[in-house]
């Protein structure tokens, strides 16, 4: 993937289950943040979607579609020193921002 550092639209994210990043929503239950998620396909535990990276089964963190704003790829290994360690969440005003499509 190109330009992994750019946020991008949720409908390009893979769904082929690799892990990305993704911006959560603010909502009353915090501001915005960023996540490692991946698609899941349904199984035994819940139905497909968006789960947290974190999630075990029985204990599936979901995101709803509404939730998720933008993506990007995970950042490679080696990292500089002066890349951060993990991306600020997307504060743009809505997605149309994303990919350049808002100019």
């Amino acid at each position: 993937m190109d330009e992994p550092d750019r946020w991008r639209n949720m409908a390009s994210a893979p769904k082929d289950g690799s892990r990305i990043l993704v911006t959560v929503r603010s909502s009353e239950q915090g501001p915005a943040e960023v996540d490692v998620a991946y698609w899941a396909r349904p199984d035994a535990f819940g139905i497909e979607g968006w789960r947290a990276a974190d999630s075990y089964p029985g204990c599936v963190i979901g995101y709803a579609d509404p939730e998720l704003k933008c993506w990007m790829p995970l950042p490679k290994a080696n990292l500089s020193k002066n890349s951060p360690l993990m991306p600020t969440p997307w504060e743009g005003e809505d997605e149309e921002q994303l990919d350049g499509s808002g100019i």
